[in-house]
């Protein structure tokens, strides 16, 4: 069948104890590992256009004794109720958009129908389990039933991203972008505690906002890379295309890192680079010179969106392959050097959090491919040896690596990655555990259906 399949809808929502296992799961294993990603791509007739516009459903694979469990559910969304209610798609997704008058479209520059269709991330805020998009409105869930439980918070912002930061002392650090005459970037900090409101801890006018799926963080500094794909505000609005057509590349801008300082906000910069895209910062950290390194899942241009929308993948359209990319920022010169870590390309990072956010690091784990395809193995890239290995099999598509830590780890990446893979041949997924540091084959357990190509998730380790 081909990793097409991770393109088709799943309708099944089911609960299922125990898994098959093939191999052994770990025993120290005894949380839960939740995803969320597209599972529906069309509407009635209609088909929605882009990988990033499917329903969203959440996944859970739950780990006790050496047994594995798995739910999985659409999120009750907003979205989600008025596609079930009426048949249509009722708000606008990142490429497709309601059909709507122009009086609609220009009234929605100051009453918009945001989405809140959260099929990219989530998060665990203190007992709060929340799914995050774009869109500035996160979906909490119970985390036992999967069910949706109201909007998490209001983003002081229009726009947003589904990759926070746990802050210091608890609760999460994240952007937010404000459109309109006077646009802004806003980074907003979060408690923990239930009712919380966000707090603004620092702002930066700008005219023209970049799109930006994440930011680094150091322990002194919120790290913004403005990618040269840029937008006029008003344009969302009144062009009468979907949100992410209105975005222009202008490589003639560059990259530009803007050092925001946590405590007071207080920004450095600009500093520009050679122009690239990113979708997700691996990591941050200050170096032993004062200097801020940034490391970046980058594309030479912003074309990968176009690449991803489903008519192209499902026509087994090569993917571009990311270079994993250091820029190290000089506050004192100005200047910004730019190398290539590794040789393998890697998406959908993941480190040791726990131990490594925001300071120095050896390890990170990612998706790669070859750029004759989707992506087709796993690697682990150790940045001190500037070395990989890689995981693969025959027909197989694996996702992103979640890497859980060994209770009481000694080092860093001293545990296991936990992949949801494809199997083409199958035509089926699987849950795959292999340890972190060789890559070796732990064990999988079988899942009876396919489940569609995700994005990402957390482990939830048992209370």
């Amino acid at each position: 069948m081909g990793y097409g399949l991770g393109f088709e809808t799943l309708e099944r929502e089911t609960r299922i104890e125990a898994l098959p296992v093939e191999g052994e799961i770990p025993g120290w294993l005894g949380g839960s590992l939740l995803r969320t990603g597209p599972a529906r791509f069309e509407v009635g007739a209609r088909e929605l256009s882009h990988w990033f516009d499917g329903l969203a459903m959440l996944h859970r694979f739950g780990f006790a004794g050496g047994a594995v469990s798995y739910a999985n559910r659409y999120l009750e969304s907003r979205a989600y109720r008025a596609v079930e209610e009426t048949g249509a798609i009722g708000y606008s997704e990142f490429a497709t958009d309601p059909c709507r008058s122009l009086f609609r479209r220009a009234m929605s520059l100051f009453q918009p129908a945001l989405s809140d269709n959260c099929n990219v991330n989530l998060v665990r805020l203190g007992e709060r389990f929340v799914a995050m998009t774009e869109t500035p409105l996160p979906v909490e869930f119970d985390p036992a039933t999967l069910a949706a439980a109201g909007v998490g918070w209001k983003v002081p912002g229009q726009l947003t991203t589904a990759h926070p930061h746990l802050d210091r002392g608890g609760g999460m650090l994240n952007y937010a972008a404000r459109l309109g005459p006077r646009s802004s970037y806003r980074f907003f900090r979060l408690a923990g505690a239930p009712g919380a409101t966000p707090e603004i801890v620092a702002s930066l006018p700008t005219r023209r906002p970049a799109y930006m799926h994440s930011f680094g963080l150091t322990e002194r500094w919120l790290v913004l890379a403005e990618f040269p794909f840029v937008v006029n505000p008003a344009a969302l609005a009144l062009s009468g295309r979907p949100y992410i057509e209105n975005y222009r590349w202008r490589p003639e801008l560059g990259t530009r890192f803007t050092l925001l300082d946590r405590s007071g906000g207080e920004a450095l910069g600009p500093f520009t680079a050679d122009p690239c895209f990113g979708f997700h910062h691996v990591n941050a950290f200050e170096d032993a010179h004062g200097d801020v390194v940034a490391d970046v899942c980058a594309f030479d241009d912003a074309g990968i969106v176009k690449c991803l929308y489903l008519d192209v993948l499902r026509a087994g359209r090569a993917i571009p392959a990311p270079e994993l990319t250091r820029f190290t920022i000089s506050p004192a010169t100005g200047a910004v050097a730019r190398e290539r870590l590794v040789d393998e390309p890697v998406e959908l990072p993941r480190i040791d959090y726990g131990r490594c956010n925001g300071r120095p690091y050896r390890y990170a784990w990612g998706a790669g491919t070859d750029g004759s395809g989707f992506f087709d193995r796993i690697v682990r890239a150790d940045l001190r040896e500037r070395t990989t290995v890689t995981w693969s099999e025959t027909g197989c598509w694996p996702g992103e690596p979640v890497f859980v830590a060994r209770p009481d780890a000694g080092d860093e990446g001293d545990g296991v990655l936990l992949s949801v893979v494809l199997d083409g041949a199958a035509g089926s997924s699987f849950l795959l555990v292999l340890d972190a540091a060789t890559l070796a084959e732990v064990g999988r357990a079988i899942v009876p259906h396919h489940v569609p190509f995700g994005f990402h998730g957390q482990y939830a380790a048992a209370a």
